[in-house]
């Protein structure tokens, strides 16, 4: 069965679990080495399991842990190029582990196919993930987007499982303490998907056949569970669908304390 584990979410930082109980992958790597490993082994994940690493892009709250966790693993790392070369220059990739790039081609680790698909963030070049599976299942990653490009919403369409941003409540933004440059920066199209936009695409997605959602990367000072949570529901309640009979809507926790992941 495959599962997805949220193992750090939100601007403290990022890293998820993708694969079976024996081997799979990790998007991103946010959080020291030692949180990584601690955490994989709250929630009984062997690192040992963890083929490959896949990078979405260079800010650090996707890569703070990155050097010392794959070179302590000899773990594989892949990203786009443009991200690579960026990671290159910040120091984060060593002769310890290989490192690839990675495009709109499918790639094979852990058992699954991977490929990337652009989005629109202020870095390099970002990217999101789609993932297949041993078993056929399919998931589809997609943080730090600016705003939900047809090309996005076509490599989301159709997965079982959308991991999919909802970082901010706009008034909430708009009334926050942040300075105004950096709340032009997040509601710009090179920034991050509010509540409402990413709640906006859901129903599409449940038409198109996908059933699990996970809402992720919410702002600490901008956001809260209950919030994105509840605006994505009453969106997918508005338009007649209904939770546990034709969607299972869930929310990343900053840190999985818990240990719960998505199994199916």
């Amino acid at each position: 069965m495959a599962r997805f584990c949220p193992l750090f979410s939100g601007s403290s930082g990022n890293s998820y679990y993708i694969g079976s109980a024996n081997e799979g992958i990790l998007i991103d790597a946010g959080r020291s080495a030692k949180q990584i490993s601690n955490m994989l082994d709250n929630c009984q994940i062997d690192v040992e399991a963890i083929r490959g690493i896949f990078i979405t892009h260079e800010h650090s709250d996707h890569v703070s842990g990155l050097r010392v966790f794959a070179s302590r693993y000899h773990i594989p790392v892949y990203a786009s190029s443009g991200t690579l070369s960026q990671l290159e220059s910040m120091n984060c990739l060593s002769s310890k582990f290989t490192s690839e790039a990675i495009g709109s081609e499918w790639v094979t680790c852990g058992g699954m196919m991977v490929r990337a698909f652009p989005i629109s963030h202020d870095s390099a070049e970002c990217v999101g993930y789609r993932i297949k599976t041993k078993d056929g299942r399919q998931i589809a990653l997609s943080t730090d987007l600016g705003y939900m490009s047809d090309d996005v919403r076509n490599n989301l369409d159709g997965a079982d499982m959308i991991v999919l941003e909802s970082n901010h409540d706009v008034g909430m933004l708009e009334n926050g303490p942040y300075p105004y440059t950096l709340k032009r920066r997040i509601l710009s199209k090179t920034g991050h998907l509010s509540n409402d936009d990413c709640s906006a695409e859901l129903c599409g997605f449940v038409k198109s056949g996908s059933t699990r959602f996970m809402l992720a990367h919410l702002s600490k000072e901008n956001n809260t569970p209950d919030l994105a949570y509840q605006t994505a529901l009453c969106a997918l309640e508005m338009s007649g669908m209904k939770q546990r009979r034709d969607f299972e809507l869930y929310v990343a926790p900053r840190q999985n304390a818990q240990g719960r992941m998505v199994i199916f």
